[in-house]
């Protein structure tokens, strides 16, 4: 890494908020709903801050706060995605955004990279353009160096100290999604949105009665549920949902519509409702994990 890279303090990249003794093997994350927006970042974009937050995960992390009472550990990520995606493979650039040429090896031609939404995003979740012009290269090791790998190193320390301690370990990676959502066809021929969607990388991630407790969860609480449409799940839980080594995945994806208002990021009505139903939810998922193990 550049000498002359100067990397923020772990504080400013992250938040652990852990149980006084973790109880079950389950870890919660939220890799989008970081809303530190500093000013150079600010400054940089060509958007101002209330555009950026288009591609937020608004308040995911207070959403599932009740996971250290129920001893999960809940890790979610300081700075925000339009600034840098940790729900990507380390090095998913675009060459075109940089003044200078990018590490080699790096995937320049996935499919998330095409749509401008790589490890350092070209444009918002609109469609808009983040930058008026190419970033230095310097900018690559400085995001990915400095927060990138932080959130990674400091997932993959917990779930291994989980599997140490149980045997096995479950992530659970939180998200939300536009309130146009999934569609769900609620058998009279008409389609609504989906409220939740979660993915397991269809069936590869998770162990089924795993994600079926979920879905039953929210189902019970009168949640239209999806599974893997049109979110199976992304870099996170394909990376760490490997189940024949002991450690599974899966995502959940949050309609915004239940919450919170998506033109101003201000929370609704349904926010505390939406909370309390996630207590009922997380402790469902505790719940399981300490009745049946899943090695």
């Amino acid at each position: 890494m550049d000498q002359n890279i100067t990397l923020p303090a772990l504080d400013q990249v992250l938040t652990v908020l852990a149980p006084s003794e973790q109880t079950v093997p389950v870890v919660f994350s939220s890799p989008h709903s970081g809303r530190d927006y500093t000013p150079d970042f600010i400054a940089a974009a060509r958007l101002d801050a209330r555009a950026l937050r288009r591609s937020e995960d608004s308040f995911v992390d207070e959403l599932f706060a009740a996971a250290p009472r129920h001893g999960a550990p809940l890790l979610a990520a300081r700075f925000p995605r339009a600034f840098c995606d940790p729900n990507r493979e380390p090095y998913e650039l675009d060459p075109s955004m940089f003044a200078g040429r990018v590490p080699e090896g790096a995937n320049t031609r996935s499919p998330r990279v095409a749509a401008g939404l790589g490890t350092i995003p070209k444009v918002v979740a609109s469609g808009a353009d983040i930058y008026a012009g190419r970033l230095p290269a310097s900018e690559i090791e400085r995001r990915i160096g400095g927060y990138y790998r932080p959130y990674h190193h400091m997932l993959r320390r917990l779930l291994e100290a989980t599997q140490r301690r149980f045997g096995w370990a479950l992530l659970v990676d939180c998200h939300s999604m536009p309130s146009s959502g999934a569609p769900v066809d609620v058998g009279d021929g008409s389609v609504v949105g989906a409220d939740v969607v979660l993915g397991d990388c269809f069936g590869a991630a998770c162990a089924g009665p795993i994600v079926t407790v979920i879905e039953d969860a929210f189902r019970r609480r009168g949640y239209r549920v999806v599974r893997n449409s049109p979110y199976a799940g992304g870099y996170t839980t394909r990376h760490y949902g490997q189940p024949r080594q002991g450690c599974h995945a899966v995502q959940i994806e949050l309609n915004r519509a239940l919450y919170m208002n998506e033109a101003d990021h201000t929370r609704t009505i349904g926010f505390a409702p939406l909370a309390e139903d996630l207590d009922g939810v997380v402790a469902a998922i505790a719940d399981l994990t300490r009745r049946q193990a899943f090695p």
